[in-house]
Order: C-alpha cells, then sequence, then structure tokens
C-alpha cells in the first residue's frame, strides 16, 4: 500500500500559492475590510504579502490599508517603484501609525512624515526627531497661543456668543495657524469655549 508522508503534504500544501480570489475573502473575512479594499490589496501577491507583514503586527486593518492603498501607493507609483522595492517596509509604515496612535504625531503631520521616509528611508521616529515634527502637547503653551488668538479676534468672540458657530472654526484655525498645525484641534476646540465663557 502506498504511504502517505503527512509532513510532506503539508509542506506541499502550504507551498502552493493561494489564489488571489480566495486570499481576497480570507482578507475581508479574517481583517474585516470592505471588499474594495481587499480587491486591490490582493491584485498582486507582493502587495499582499506586504499588508500581511503589516497586519501581523499592528491590528488596525482599516487604517492600515487606507496607508497602503493611499499614501504608500501613490508613492510607488510616482517614482515607478514595485511595492517589494519600497523604502518603507511593513515595520517602518506600522510604526509611524503607532506615532499617530500615541498622539505624538496627527494624521496630518503623518503625510509629512511618510513622504520623508519615502524620499530617505530613515523610520518615522527618527525624521521625527530630527525635524520636530511633533504635536504640541504641552497645555500651558496651548492656552497661551489660545488667550493671543482671542485677544487679537474679538469680533470672532461677539460671532460666536451670538450663535455663530463658524466663528469658533475660524478662531481654532488661527490657532492652527500659530502652531503651524502642530496643536490637537479637539483640544484647541475646547480650550477656545473654556476660555471665552470666562470672558
Amino acid at each position: 500500500p502506498l504511504k502517505v508522508d503527512l509532513k510532506m503534504t503539508d509542506e506541499i500544501r502550504k507551498s502552493l500559492l493561494e489564489l488571489p480570489e480566495a486570499r481576497r475573502g480570507r482578507f475581508i473575512k479574517n481583517y474585516q475590510i470592505p471588499e474594495y479594499d481587499a480587491e486591490i490589496l490582493t491584485s498582486s501577491k507582493a502587495i499582499g504579502d506586504y499588508y500581511e507583514s503589516a497586519i501581523s503586527i499592528y491590528k488596525n486593518s482599516k487604517t492600515l490599508s487606507n496607508w497602503v492603498m493611499g499614501e504608500l501607493m501613490r508613492f510607488l507609483n510616482e517614482e515607478k517603484i514595485e511595492i517589494e522595492k519600497s523604502p518603507i517596509s511593513p515595520e517602518n509604515l506600522v510604526e509611524m501609525l503607532k506615532l499617530i496612535d500615541k498622539g505624538v504625531i496627527s494624521g496630518k503631520m503623518a503625510k509629512e512624515v511618510f513622504e520623508k521616509m519615502f524620499k530617505t528611508g530613515k523610520d518615522a521616529s527618527q525624521i521625527v526627531k530630527e525635524s520636530g515634527i511633533t504635536q504640541i502637547t504641552d497645555e500651558d503653551e496651548l492656552f497661551e497661543v489660545v488667550d493671543k488668538v482671542i485677544k487679537e479676534n474679538p469680533k470672532s468672540i461677539d460671532d460666536f456668543n451670538q450663535g455663530k458657530e463658524k466663528a469658533l472654526n475660524f478662531l481654532v484655525g488661527q490657532v492652527m495657524r500659530y502652531t503651524k498645525g502642530r496643536a490637537k484641534p479637539d483640544f484647541v476646540f475646547e480650550a477656545i469655549k473654556q476660555r471665552i465663557k470666562k470672558i
């Protein structure tokens, strides 16, 4: 009788390439991402492999797919580089996403960091350290800017007090301009409302 080596059969099975359609289905099921994302991420084996390397160390599957399909693919296409030769490894992309999660950089800052990572091959932490691209977390420093903006814009304060919500957005925008986008908008929003109440 024919003896079947189970270990060998298993290795053969593993070495067989997973068909794109099967992989797409697995991505939707396992990573809970939309069909559209799964279709793009499995459009080539290399893209799928990149995503799976990253997802193994970062669990926010949708955020990850957005960055792979958005910024990463855009830069790769512009430079005509295959994903296997990407200057940003899955590990480096994940490191940057974790900096967003920790509030070290904002999503907007991350785009700037990402571009520098792509062009220099440096990792996110190194770029953040060298460029000083970080969110301002010192509340005293932020309140100082908020107070300055409130003092400079009395008309906007009056408008806000008359129920014009757009005035608040304008004031938030002014704080963001002074801090070069380094303030957390949600904090600024609350800080301005808090200060106006005291006037």
